[in-house]
């Protein structure tokens, strides 16, 4: 189970730091639906290469402070 929640709304703000940062990745890489958070990380995972803990953490900063504009 992963350790955020999310909603549309935050998922749209986390989503601009993510393609801002990978910018390999595409608009359509990273649906979401909303309570399917385990499913986006797992995809996420495959997409940049990375461990869960890792895209956890990423998302749970993102959240942190989601007008910010650090990921």
């Amino acid at each position: 189970m992963a350790s955020f929640t999310l909603t549309p709304e935050t998922w749209q703000k986390v989503k601009i730091k993510f393609l801002r940062k990978y910018r390999e990745l595409a608009q359509a890489d990273l649906a979401f639906v909303p309570g399917q958070e385990d499913q986006l990380v797992q995809q996420l995972m495959q997409l940049v290469n990375r461990d869960k803990s890792y895209i956890e953490f990423t998302i749970r900063k993102a959240l942190a402070d989601p007008n910010g504009n650090r990921l």
